[in-house]
């Protein structure tokens, strides 16, 4: 009776350490492909993570929207079904935390250094406070460029844009974007747009270099222009309520991680995108047109009004300071 009881002992004893030393895992569920500059540095940061905790952390990265669509994946975080994310800045309108709006308007930005003087500043770090109360922590921002339009149409002048279908994200500036430039926006998920494009469900879209070309847009889409006329940008979070209950060294340990991963993660980009731009050239199914400085500031007199129209939804205060901060690095 004592060994039958000694027995039980012990392998409840090798049960709660096997339990102990089971490692934390970590989803990470983004949209975009591995090979893009946020599934690129998905990757690292996993690799460094798992590294830095000897093993205490496992990341399980699903890209290509594997487990979530553009949609669901903030509710999916928020829930705790995963535990980290890299969604696009303007995702975060619609959850409440409208002032993420201000990273799409366009010609905000006049170069990527004005952009990082505001993502690596206080103003950058003011925003992801405001995601705490959503019950999300952010960690950094990710950067994927400037964006470039697409159609099966020429689009030199905003008169070319009218009566468009043009996808977009779900974000009310995007939507009037659009409806400055004459186009009727279309909100569809990231993982449909390749089928919609291919179908004529739209006529449109715009995206960096990188997503279209991973994605396979340019074969679907007989005309691009490079108007570089807004930003893509994405917040790495985190369930916070996940987070908070790690153990302080991990914590840190995936913190320096992240560090890392978001160093790596700037310099490709640029790289990333110059190279896609090169593979729709050869491509040869798409013809690429840069914009003149006339058509350029036809643009811009068409999209900058889009600013005052969009004071009251994000904030007057914030588009001046980010003005003001970008206007420093010019």
């Amino acid at each position: 009776m004592q060994i039958k009881t000694l027995i039980v002992a012990l392998a409840a004893a090798m049960s709660v350490n096997a339990y102990a030393q089971a490692p934390i895992v970590i989803k990470f569920s983004h949209v975009v492909a591995t090979d893009t500059p946020k599934g690129q540095a998905a990757e690292r940061f996993k690799a460094l993570a798992e590294k830095a905790t000897q093993g205490r952390v496992k990341v399980e990265v699903y890209p290509n929207s594997q487990l979530y669509k553009d949609k669901e994946e903030l509710e999916a975080l928020q829930l705790g079904a995963v535990q980290m994310l890299a969604p696009s800045l303007a995702k975060f309108g619609p959850l409440g935390a409208k002032e993420f709006e201000v990273f799409d308007l366009p010609y905000i930005f006049p170069t990527k250094q004005s952009l990082y003087s505001v993502t690596e500043g206080p103003i950058g770090k003011g925003l992801l406070k405001k995601l705490e109360s959503k019950g999300i922590t952010g960690l950094a921002y990710w950067d994927n460029g400037f964006k470039i339009m697409s159609a099966n149409k020429a689009l030199h002048t905003p008169a070319d844009f009218k009566g468009l279908k043009m996808r977009i994200q779900s974000s009310k500036v995007l939507d009037a974007q659009m409806r400055a430039l004459g186009a009727n926006p279309q909100v569809l998920a990231f993982s449909e747009v390749y089928q919609a494009l291919q179908t004529g469900v739209v006529d449109g879209t715009e995206n960096p270099p990188s997503n279209m070309y991973t994605q396979k847009m340019h074969e679907v889409q007989k005309h691009v222009t490079m108007s570089n006329h807004g930003y893509l940008g994405y917040a790495v979070i985190v369930n916070k309520k996940f987070w908070d209950g790690l153990p302080g060294d991990i914590r840190a340990s995936l913190e320096k991680a992240m560090q890392e991963a978001t160093t790596y993660e700037k310099a490709i980009a640029q790289r990333d995108n110059d190279m896609a731009m090169d593979a729709i050239k050869k491509a040869g199914k798409t013809t690429i047109y840069t914009l003149n400085p006339k058509e350029q500031a036809e643009w811009r007199k068409a999209l900058l009004p889009v600013h005052k129209q969009m004071e009251d939804r994000i904030g007057k205060d914030l588009i001046e300071a980010i003005n003001k901060e970008a206007a420093k690095s010019k």
